[in-house]
């Protein structure tokens, strides 16, 4: 349950910032008229997201079993590919997301109408599909037979509506840059766990080998079905008898994914440097806020 309120608050998050300040931007500049179409945008994406769980949750019930892990792997790896690429994409852009939207949105703004409601649909969209995707994998892979994944999902994205609001008004005031590592580090994790399961997934599909071949097996010191085997289990999708691709997988990705996004910036770019030029803090000094600033 953790792991998806996580996922859902970290996601929802970012929608709801994106949200945030279009609307802000808009009142602030006396543009209100551009508020319907924006709107728009954002109501189009959301169902959008919420369709796409839909047919992915109802679709794989029609498939046979092998066809089913074959899915739930494919697109759990996928589902990972994209979520690593998003926390290291926000942590680069999280200082200067205000200003990159307002800069999209004065063309949208040029533009027209249609224009405003794509603005808002890609900003918006994107993270609803992303969540769509990731949601449905993290679940697939909890498979516990209870709705507490999605009550996790549903509670965590309510909880960044609420934080979103709070920025709008300005009540709320946190560094985002920090947030999002943060977040984002535990996401990770998150993440290690949903691909190892994904490569379980593609065993149980024969479509990769050595399904057989357990690394270890230690249900007898932690049960499946105790409270704390199932805690580790929805927090870390862990299995007390993986494969040994389980564990290679798992290990691969974690350990130099960490290692590199908590590296600072320019040392990934080979930089030598401990902040690259386009990590210094904006406008709004070194704890950027999303409440807009007239």
């Amino acid at each position: 349950m953790f792991s998806n309120y996580l996922i859902g608050l970290r996601e929802g998050l970012e929608a709801s910032l994106v949200v945030c300040i279009l609307i802000a931007y808009l009142v602030k500049t006396g543009r209100t008229e551009a508020l319907k179409p924006i709107w728009t945008g954002i109501g189009v994406a959301v169902l959008i997201a919420m369709g796409f769980g839909c047919a992915l949750e109802f679709g794989s019930q029609e498939l046979t079993f092998q066809a089913q892990e074959a899915l739930g792997g494919s697109l759990s790896i996928v589902a990972v590919g994209l979520v690593t690429w998003m926390v290291f994409w926000m942590r680069r852009t999280a200082r200067h997301l205000k200003s990159e939207l307002h800069g999209k949105l004065d063309a949208a703004l040029a533009m027209g109408t249609g224009a405003l409601v794509a603005t808002a649909f890609l900003a918006v969209g994107r993270e609803g599909l992303e969540t769509a995707l990731f949601v449905w994998a993290s679940v697939h892979a909890a498979s516990d037979g209870t709705p507490r994944p999605l009550i996790g999902v549903a509670l965590g994205l309510a909880t960044a509506v609420l934080l979103g609001w709070l920025f709008y008004r300005g009540a709320l005031r946190i560094n985002l840059a920090k947030f999002f590592t943060w977040t984002g580090g535990m996401l990770v994790v998150v993440a290690a766990g949903v691909l190892a399961y994904g490569f379980h997934d593609l065993q149980e599909a024969d479509w990769v080998p050595g399904l057989t071949n357990q690394a270890f097996d230690i249900s007898g010191t932690i049960p499946p079905d105790s409270w704390y085997g199932t805690l580790l289990k929805g927090v870390f999708n862990f299995q007390p008898d993986p494969t040994v691709l389980q564990v290679t997988v798992w290990l691969l990705y974690l350990v130099p994914t960490l290692v590199l996004f908590f590296a600072p910036v320019g040392f990934a770019s080979g930089k030598g440097k401990v902040k690259a030029p386009h990590d210094a803090p904006d406008d709004q000094g070194s704890r950027p806020s999303t409440a807009p600033q007239a």
